[in-house]
């Protein structure tokens, strides 16, 4: 079988390429989170603090709306001008949006201008990441090594918390080194000009990558006429793109409730100090990271859906007793083990959802049918679930979120009972082991890969 490159080593300077944009891209996606609460008075008019942070929310929400139409365009870019092209696209509208940030002026200085500028931004931001996962997914997948391509694209996960960490350690070497004054005044936008200097020098690492043998055996093959990218050629796939939001429902649901509300639930519910929680959350992600390439080499020696399945068993039954228990304890080793056990559950959906997603679609059509469904169920479920989750406990019905979470990845893990086994049936195997002048009327004449 042809791969990219000459060999192993080929395919890892590929898959670093592509994994190091992922890093910088959700580095710069999760900075503006971490760093909200110093530049919200910069960008919205003096007054009542809480106003200011709930402008910085809105804009930051609106962005996550973005994620389907980066999912949508850039997808399409990708399946048309290849993947190379769209993931050094992607990193240079990245770039773009956290230099606006960086060097917007004061409301004090520019009046409206100033909250328009960072919508702005953080709409090309939305933009980019929705693109960012869609060819990351693809591109990772196309130039693994057969066999292993489950470890290869875990490390999609791997950057994509490592983005998280980094923001994260930024602000702690920040704290350190400048004081309050200075953080607010001026420190905030060190780390949106380090995003966008890095998201340059990765744009010019990508433009060294190789583009995946599976887009150029389909550009070379297809006729003009082959609906590369399209919309309509799509939906002629509607049980995959069915089962792209059975697989990502339950799994977004719980990864934005096992990270970004359990931070929250434990210093709101638990009462565990913040600093307590940012160390919790720091090592409990860091031993994260480590397990995604683990569990990644393990689907492609067993298969992907028994390794779904076990994320939808344990999380249906795990979810309520894990958040009922650390809502009740004020012990923070006891806290860490709870969220690690979390953690190590939603490893079994983390760990492979792009790849499996990714063997469902012909090369045609792969970046747009893994990208805008998956940004799709994303926005609609992962973007919503801390809004419920806080709604609930406002309301006095906290644990009703639990039972919320369980149900969604009850519904996720009855998809993995019912599909079939991408490993052993994908497409990118199919292709890639047929003849390259068959490759485009294969993709078409194949049936599409959905529910047993």
């Amino acid at each position: 079988m042809s791969r990219t490159g000459t060999g192993e080593r080929r395919v890892v300077a590929n898959v670093m390429r592509g994994s190091i944009g992922n890093l910088v891209e959700w580095y710069d996606w999760y900075v503006y989170a971490a760093f909200s609460v110093y530049f919200a008075k910069t960008f919205f008019p003096a007054g009542d603090a809480t106003a200011q942070l709930l402008s910085t929310a809105a804009v930051f929400a609106v962005g996550f709306l973005m994620r389907p139409i980066g999912g949508w365009a850039l997808g399409r870019y990708a399946d048309r001008f290849g993947r190379r092209a769209a993931l050094t696209l992607s990193v240079t509208v990245m770039a773009a949006g956290s230099l606006l940030i960086a060097v917007t002026p004061s409301y004090a200085s520019i009046g409206l201008a100033a909250p328009v500028i960072l919508l702005l931004a953080r709409l090309l931001q939305g933009l980019s990441v929705g693109g960012e996962y869609a060819t990351s997914a693809t591109y990772l997948s196309e130039v693994a090594s057969a066999g292993r391509r489950g470890f290869y694209s875990s490390f999609q996960y791997v950057t994509l918390v490592a983005g998280q960490l980094v923001a994260l350690g930024v602000q702690i070497v920040l704290q350190q080194f400048l004081t309050s004054a200075q953080l607010y005044a001026w420190g905030w936008r060190i780390p949106f000009l380090i995003g966008a200097a890095g998201a340059l020098i990765v744009m010019w690492l990508r433009r060294g990558m190789d583009e995946s043998e599976s887009f150029r055996s389909e550009s070379a093959s297809a006729s003009a006429g082959s609906g590369r990218g399209s919309l309509a050629v799509l939906l002629r796939y509607p049980r995959e793109c069915l089962l792209v939001v059975g697989l990502t429902l339950g799994g977004t649901v719980a990864f934005y409730t096992y990270t970004t509300y359990m931070q929250k639930y434990m210093v709101n519910t638990s009462g565990i100090a913040k600093s307590t929680v940012a160390w919790i959350n720091f090592v409990a992600l860091l031993v994260f990271v480590v397990l995604q390439p683990i569990a990644g080499a393990l689907s492609d020696r067993i298969g992907r859906r028994k390794l779904l399945i076990t994320f939808g068993v344990a999380g249906t039954l795990a979810t309520v007793p894990i958040m009922t228990l650390l809502g009740h304890t004020k012990n923070p080793l006891a806290a860490f083990a709870l969220m690690l056990a979390a953690l190590v559950i939603i490893t079994g959906y983390t760990s492979i959802n792009a790849i499996v997603k990714a063997e469902l679609f012909p090369t045609r059509i792969r970046a747009l049918g893994v990208g805008l469904p998956y940004a799709l169920t994303v926005a609609i479920f992962g973007g919503t679930a801390e809004m419920i989750a806080l709604a609930l406990k406002k309301a006095g019905h906290e644990s009703l979120y639990f039972w919320y979470v369980s149900g969604c990845v009850l519904i996720s893990l009855l998809t993995y009972f019912f599909m079939r086994e991408t490993s052993t049936d994908s497409v990118i195997d199919a292709e890639d082991n047929a003849p390259a002048a068959d490759t485009a009327a294969g993709s078409a004449a194949r049936e599409p890969i959905g529910l047993s």
